[in-house]
């Protein structure tokens, strides 16, 4: 119990100089350990230096107010994304600094690379994928591969308030509901599980692939990258069976494994 709370203390801890900006020191070793060691910006190769990096969950939920959370030592699947694509476009710009880094986190997490409290996260990700293709991050490309539009409501957290500690806030609620709502007039294109294979040879390695879903109110519940290996696309993402890691099975026999599962949206990084 002891070594849990230190290791609680050590993760809440904050910089003093900007209150929006949560993170370890072990981060900031982690960071500059980890740009020495990186060659180049392929986001496979990226990705790949973070195999064995624990899973994580809830790794932005921390403290009572949104904050910049940098955390190095474990990932969900979506902040696995975010930061290897931050470190892509520190490499891809010649940047060598903390500080650097943290803007570059922001500009991918946040709507319109503004943090404004809670709702300003991308929390949906076929709507962090729009708004980041808005920033010249990333392109859609699902529709290319052959994906089809579907009328869904995206609206889970608005009908499912008790799940997040941040909507216990009124204003963050009522916010929230305004995001869904913008939401609800945007379309979803999805590539349908039974056409992936058909589709798997325009998939590059390092397209970003979300997993569609049909629980209602959910847009899609995992992401990762995609790598190529003998031939066939494989998954490249922090798994809640433990770390980050490679799917043993190419992507389409993976997710015929996973209730649910619709088919997946894809996104490549420019």
């Amino acid at each position: 119990m002891l070594h849990r709370i230190c290791i609680y203390l050590i993760f809440v801890f904050t910089l003093t100089l900007n209150s929006q900006i949560t993170y370890s020191p072990l981060d900031s070793t982690l960071f500059y350990s980890k740009l020495t060691e990186l060659k180049d910006d392929s986001i496979v190769e990226i990705g790949k230096s973070f195999l064995g990096t624990p899973y994580v969950e809830k790794t932005l939920e921390i403290g009572d107010k949104e904050s910049i959370v940098i955390n190095l030592r474990g990932f969900d699947c979506t902040t696995y994304v975010e930061n290897v694509l931050a470190f892509g476009l520190m490499l891809q710009n010649n940047q060598t600094d903390f500080e650097s880094f943290t803007e570059n986190l922001k500009t991918i997490r946040y709507r319109n690379s503004v943090l404004d409290g809670y709702p300003s996260r991308l929390h949906y990700f076929t709507d962090w994928i729009k708004n980041n293709e808005s920033k010249g991050l990333v392109k859609d490309i699902t529709s290319s591969l052959g994906g089809i539009e579907v009328n869904k409501s995206i609206n889970f957290m608005g009908t499912h308030r008790s799940l997040y500690p941040f909507l216990k806030n009124d204003k963050n609620f009522e916010d929230m509901l305004k995001v869904e709502k913008e939401l609800a007039k945007q379309s979803l294109c999805i590539l349908p599980q039974n056409q992936i294979e058909n589709n798997e040879h325009l998939i590059q390695s390092g397209d970003i692939i979300a997993l569609a879903t049909s629980i209602k109110g959910l847009d899609v519940t995992h992401t990762g990258f995609a790598i190529r290996q003998n031939g066939r696309i494989h998954l490249l993402h922090a798994s809640s069976s433990g770390s980050v890691r490679i799917t043993e099975e190419p992507l389409v026999d993976y997710l015929r494994k996973i209730k649910n599962n619709i088919g997946i949206v894809v996104a490549r990084p420019q």
